[in-house]
């Protein structure tokens, strides 16, 4: 978006420098729109993992939205226009915990961006044609390309850094500088710290295989909870009011059902009660949901007349959701019924 609206980074450098112009002010003032928009809908996107899109959106543009959502939207859409707006490279340099996670794991043979010293020093400018190793110098003409595309501003000749997050921005800036001299390609490469001391890199090791079980467990670990999640969920809130009583004089208790369809097809569910001698639904109950619709059903259960209960004000019991298209696709929620002692 940057790039867009202000050029590449020699052109940013040169509007930053210029005074203040009817061009500039439409150029920063394009370039912080888009960043809005695009961290709006970043906030968007994130509270589409708890609402649905369908009911999001035109609610927040309806100004009907609760302010819960609103504050997460606005939370969320601030910390992107931050972070990948102004913060920038200083994420990766101060707060990003991949650097540190990932200096456990290296070792001597682990792939790094590195500069190789031993054919680049010594540095220093020199004509194209000219013979420098007469003069002592090394392939690196100190044109410093690898430090001005660095994201996060370091000198990748300077060793490897915690700071270095292997973009390769540094190896393509430095391939082309070595195209145009005419030198052989590879003086920053991705390489290991073995084969730039002129060692044989060990490509199988301990520490590779370790790595490679852990991961295999945690994708089996992720493919056996994706297979065996629930393909719907529901929550269960009670009504206000404890109980009341309906025209038959039966004790009557209301909830409100949110049921969301996980699927990615249209279902149709009916609620029923599990294993109750004494409650039962006095009407039936059924929704159809679309993929990942959410919807509350307010539901009243009764409680039958029946003599001898010591069940001391409360009865447990549970919510079944039966999915008509898929019976085995089913939940149960646990719940209490509250009615008078007398």
């Amino acid at each position: 978006m940057e790039k867009i609206t202000e050029g590449d980074s020699y052109q940013r450098i040169k509007l930053d420098s210029a005074p203040y112009s009817v061009n500039k002010v439409f150029r920063k003032v394009s370039k912080h729109s888009l960043w809005i928009l695009a961290s709006t809908a970043t906030g968007i996107a994130f509270m589409g993992y708890f609402v649905p899109i369908r009911q999001l959106v035109p609610e927040l543009f309806s100004a009907k939205l609760e302010v819960d959502y609103c504050f997460w939207v606005a939370f969320i859409a601030l910390c992107t226009y931050l972070n990948a707006g102004w913060l920038r490279e200083k994420i990766c340099t101060h707060m990003c915990p991949y650097a540190r996670f990932q200096s456990v794991m290296f070792d001597k043979d682990t792939l790094i961006v590195a500069y190789d010293s031993a054919r680049g020093d010594k540095r220093g400018s020199r004509k194209k044609d000219e013979d420098y190793q007469a003069r002592g110098l090394g392939d690196c003409v100190d044109c410093y390309m690898c430090v001005q595309v660095c994201p996060t501003g370091i000198d990748i000749r300077q060793g490897l850094q915690m700071d270095c997050i292997s973009c390769a921005a540094c190896v393509d800036a430095c391939d082309s500088v070595m195209d145009k001299m005419g030198y052989a390609r590879g003086l920053i490469s991705y390489t290991s710290e073995r084969e730039l001391a002129g060692e044989q890199r060990n490509t199988w090791r301990p520490s590779l295989f370790s790595y490679v079980a852990a991961l295999s467990i945690i994708i089996a670990a992720l493919v056996f909870s994706l297979q065996d999640r629930a393909q719907i969920s529901m929550s269960v809130y009670r009504d206000r009011n404890l109980f009341h009583t309906n025209s038959a004089g039966e004790i009557v208790n209301v909830y409100r059902l949110n049921i969301t369809n996980k699927t990615q097809l249209r279902h149709r569910y009916k609620i029923a009660l599990e294993n109750i001698e004494f409650l039962y639904l006095p009407k039936s109950y059924e929704v159809e949901l679309a993929p990942g619709e959410r919807f509350d059903l307010p539901v009243s259960i009764a409680l039958k007349r029946l003599k001898n209960m010591n069940t001391k004000g409360f009865i447990d019991f549970k919510f079944k959701v039966i999915n008509l298209d898929s019976p085995a696709d089913n939940i149960l929620k646990a719940a209490t019924f509250i009615h008078p002692t007398s």
